[in-house]
């Protein structure tokens, strides 16, 4: 079992008014008619892909990637991108602080995530993550051999797989120790000359007046309660997204040496957009740039 990170108390959700009632009715129909609406065209659209592209993907990443840039504009959130994806065959890392990491990373690139095979399993967040191409994994070592096969054929038909090493969600404000297991899968005789790693970082910078800690989501936090103080902000934050230089995985000997690479680089990077953001300006006085 996943280990959960809870530390500190939690941000105090602020009461309701007639007005953020509203703001959250419309944000809320507006996203389900985007998001399912998205997931629907996907589908028919993957009809026609699959047979001809088979295990590729040349024409659904762009609706998941127009439908996660839009639901940034209808949250009023910007989104700031930082640095390009690279060109080379492989996976992406990043730290994890909250759900909305999988709209933010999506929008900015081009990636399949890894996740547990449980949430295939989640009622509307499973179907989405299977209709999007999600890769599930099972923390069960009779399956690891299948499950190594299965990193190899996307990882080889081009897809950037992308997966959370810290293996839970925190406040946003720190990075945690990588686990080391995924890594593993990039040192086969067929991937390790081909594959690289990219570290990203993914950094939310509270509204004003708010918690420096509001877009975290961690613990036993409920999902329902975070999502409608996301959507009943009346004036939101930013978010920035800041992909770093790959390393390539034949220059490390073992898991470990890669993981602590790519922690290391995560880790440097999440200081340093951190102590930019609150040395400019206290949370709560900081101006959020227009969305890309």
């Amino acid at each position: 079992m996943s280990t959960v990170w809870d530390e500190g108390d939690h941000p105090v959700p602020r009461r309701n008014t007639p007005l953020s009632v509203l703001r959250i009715a419309y944000r809320a129909i507006t996203l389900f008619v985007l998001v399912f609406g998205g997931l629907l065209l996907l589908l028919i659209l993957r009809l026609l892909e699959r047979p001809i592209y088979g295990q590729a993907r040349p024409w659904t990443p762009r609706i998941t990637q127009f439908v996660c840039r839009n639901a940034f504009r209808v949250l009023g959130l910007p989104l700031r991108v930082f640095g390009g994806p690279m060109t080379h065959r492989g996976a992406v890392v990043a730290n994890h602080a909250s759900w909305l990491d999988i709209f933010a990373l999506n929008a900015s690139k081009r990636i399949y995530f890894v996740s547990k095979s449980e949430v295939a399993r989640w009622p509307g967040i499973g179907w989405l993550a299977r209709a999007t191409g999600t890769v599930f994994i099972e923390r069960n070592p009779s399956r690891a051999k299948d499950q190594t096969r299965l990193f190899e054929a996307r990882l080889l038909a081009g897809h950037k797989l992308l997966f959370f090493p810290e293996g839970t969600s925190t406040d946003g404000l720190r990075v945690l120790p990588f686990k080391t297991t995924l890594f593993e899968a990039f040192f086969t005789p067929h991937l390790r000359e081909e594959i690289w790693i990219q570290p990203a970082v993914v950094f939310y910078v509270a509204p004003p007046d708010s918690d420096s800690r509001f877009y975290g989501w961690w613990g036993d936090m409920s999902f329902g309660t975070h999502m409608l103080s996301t959507l009943a902000a009346s004036r939101q934050g930013w978010v920035e997204v800041h992909y770093g230089t790959p390393l390539r995985v034949a220059d490390f000997d073992s898991r470990k040496a890669l993981a602590q690479a790519s922690e290391t680089a995560v880790r440097t990077t999440h200081k340093k957009v951190k102590d930019k953001i609150f040395s400019a300006a206290p949370t709560g006085s900081a101006e959020p740039p227009h969305i890309n």
